[in-house]
């Protein structure tokens, strides 16, 4: 990168005419009656006049400057910044995913791959049931917390600890101390991996309720 790029707001010129939109037959209405005047923008909107064809050049230039798994090795274990393999990006844009909304017609499609994949799931886990509903790595993260803290207290065992490594991810803690639980940080050994002799000392007080460690960690290390 050679000096700073300017921002997008920092661009354009105001000889730019961008009067795309051609005139309606909508019957005109007062803005005011629409909108409050307390509600409405008391000054000019700070929005660039720039030819279409520059903004796309503007985001393209940005994209090039980015570094990820299309463009390098990328070493982290996390979940979002691993490679997703191009077919499953082509599966993911089918129709029937897509298209898909709540406020359609009801269908049992959809339902019926969720049932077919939870089951599968179960089977090669030899779990007893799975759920899909959580959105996105940290919501799965305290779903699971939530499940052990259940667990415990249905058995009426106290159990009030979560151990995680000083690699892990910032939203493991995060994610145990929403679900009320202290946190036992364990720090990674020269390899970057988590010492047998650390987690055994750890486990030997009773009350912790789970370990969280991604494979492999946040630092790529099996």
């Amino acid at each position: 990168m050679t000096g700073r790029e300017l921002l997008i707001f920092e661009k354009g010129y105001k000889a730019t005419k961008n009067n795309f939109i051609p005139k309606m037959d909508i019957e005109s209405v007062n803005f005011d009656t629409i909108l409050p005047k307390s509600l409405q923008r008391s000054e000019e909107i700070n929005l660039p006049d720039i030819p279409e064809f520059e903004i796309v050049r503007h985001y393209v230039n940005l994209a090039h400057k980015n570094y990820g798994v299309d463009t390098g090795i990328y070493p982290l274990g996390s979940c979002t910044m691993k490679y997703n393999p191009r077919i499953n990006e082509v599966i993911a844009r089918l129709p029937g995913f897509l298209k898909i909304h709540p406020l359609q017609e009801e269908n049992d499609g959809a339902i019926e791959l969720i049932y077919n994949l939870s089951k599968s799931l179960c089977e090669i886990c030899g779990m007893d049931a799975f759920t899909l509903n959580p959105a996105a790595g940290a919501q799965g993260e305290l779903t699971g917390i939530l499940i052990m803290k259940k667990y415990f207290e249905m058995k009426g065992i106290k159990k009030d600890k979560i151990i995680v490594p000083d690699s892990a991810h910032g939203t493991n803690p995060a994610s145990s101390a929403m679900a009320g639980f202290s946190i036992i940080e364990l720090k990674s050994d020269e390899n970057g991996e988590l010492p047998l002799d650390k987690l055994e000392f750890a486990m030997k007080e009773g009350d912790v309720a789970g370990l969280m460690l991604t494979n492999p960690n946040t630092i790529g290390v099996f």
